[in-house]
């Protein structure tokens, strides 16, 4: 609040008392020193390969459940798009799609209240947890956020939470969910199982855990966008404020193990040839290339980095006006719905879904028919799965057989797919 210029009412001060410090410094003390000389060369490269080995096995584990949540996001999506299109397809004859927006809704709202109900057995999982867990790595710990009852609700939470409906996206969870696991996995023993206990002395340090937080924050990263890299540089430049050089290469090669992983089990399980290594990345926009033979065909020219410059400035003016809105939200919802009973907020949740799903089902009714591209004929050829083509996720509702529905066809499909129909199918939407 002071950061914001405000000064804050007495009851809207956060309960610091619950807050703690992390010491993330070596206290260099006399018996630190004796430790230091009993370790012999040995004992130090046992350590430090024992260090890799757990960096491994978390980079494995995020790609393992990046790989979870969208199987069953899939799975789920699947199961509520057919069942509501085959009524909408039989409705719009019969004249009862009151029922088709009945049964959506009803999907909707029930993924929607089994997410808020993990919400509120575990509050600190809500949102994209991102700016909790830069809390972490910077020194302050906040009660529960690297708790094992944390990570099954947030794992569960953000996949019903997508399945429902609602406009958000599953990979910032991802970056939570693999912080937890960072933070867990090398410790070999929970707070929720106290009962279960293994003989591993190692990484029992504040330092240590932090190192691995890091690691497990960078590979959220790079299992939802399939960029190594990339989750390296965040977990360095927006993460932790505590770097070393080693630490680099170690969240480097974290971030390597769990794209590998996701993309060789997402490639096998999508398109049945294992070992292609097709889909880096929950987040997928498509291959982008020219037709076989077609010379004249460009990806982009330079006429089009005017362009380019252009949308990023107006992108940037969006992002700042959505950040405002956002933020003037979210203190409106710390004063008026926070403090209000836990049914309020998940008649809250509810209600954001019923507008959501209502707006969906309107937009479809609304769409205009377009008509039918061959796959010869598309601009950029892609895969969605397998050999089918761009043509297998349209919707054609209320369109005869040789035009399809857009709006339906982006609304009416998992978001992955939506994004591959605005780049890559060879109209106007």
């Amino acid at each position: 609040f002071t950061i914001l210029g405000e000064i804050p009412d007495e009851e809207q001060i956060l309960p610091r008392k619950d807050y703690e410090s992390l010491d993330y410094d070596r206290c260099i003390s006399e018996p630190y020193v004796e430790v230091l000389e009993g370790m012999d060369n040995k004992k130090a490269k046992k350590y430090e390969a024992v260090h890799w080995m757990m960096v491994f096995a978390i980079g494995v584990t995020v790609g393992l459940l990046g790989l979870f949540v969208d199987f069953f996001v899939r799975l789920f999506n699947k199961l509520k798009f057919t069942v509501v299109g085959d009524s909408i397809e039989k409705c719009s004859d019969k004249g009862c799609l009151s029922l088709s927006l009945l049964e959506l809704l009803a999907f909707n709202m029930t993924f929607v209240f089994i997410a808020s109900v993990l919400v509120l057995i575990e509050p600190v999982a809500a949102g994209s947890g991102i700016p909790e867990i830069k809390s972490y790595l910077n020194g302050v710990k906040i009660p529960g956020i690297v708790r094992l009852r944390t990570f099954l609700c947030k794992a569960a939470g953000v996949l019903f939470s997508v399945a429902g409906g609602l406009f958000v996206g599953k990979e910032g969870p991802m970056i939570h969910s693999g912080a937890i696991v960072g933070a867990g996995l090398p410790q070999f023993q929970s707070i929720t199982f106290r009962k279960i206990k293994f003989d591993f002395p190692y990484f029992r340090s504040d330092r240590d855990k932090r190192d691995f937080v890091s690691a497990g924050a960078a590979a959220g990263v790079a299992a939802a966008f399939g960029a190594p890299i990339g989750g390296t540089l965040f977990s360095l430049e927006e993460g932790s404020s505590f770097w070393n050089q080693a630490l680099t290469w170690k969240v480097l090669f974290c971030s390597m193990s769990a794209t590998f992983t996701l993309n060789f089990f997402r490639s096998g399980i999508n398109f049945s040839k294992w070992g292609s290594f097709q889909l880096p990345g929950l987040l997928n926009f498509g291959e982008f290339k020219c037709p076989d033979g077609d010379k004249n065909c460009h990806l982009w020219t330079a006429v089009d980095l005017a362009f380019f410059v252009l949308m990023g400035v107006v992108g940037g003016l969006l992002g700042a006006l959505f950040n405002c809105m956002n933020k003037n939200l979210a203190k409106y919802r710390i004063r008026h719905i926070h403090p209000k009973a836990k049914f309020i907020r998940v008649l809250e949740s509810l209600l954001v879904t019923m507008v959501t799903t209502i707006v969906i089902f309107a937009a479809s009714m609304l769409g205009e028919c377009r008509d039918l591209s061959t796959p010869t004929d598309l601009q950029f050829g892609t895969d969605l799965a397998g050999s089918e083509d761009i043509n297998s996720t349209i919707r054609q509702f209320f369109c005869s057989n040789k035009t399809y529905n857009d709006m339906a066809t982006l609304f009416f499909n998992p978001q992955e797919a939506a994004i591959h129909q605005l780049f890559h199918q060879d109209v106007a939407f």
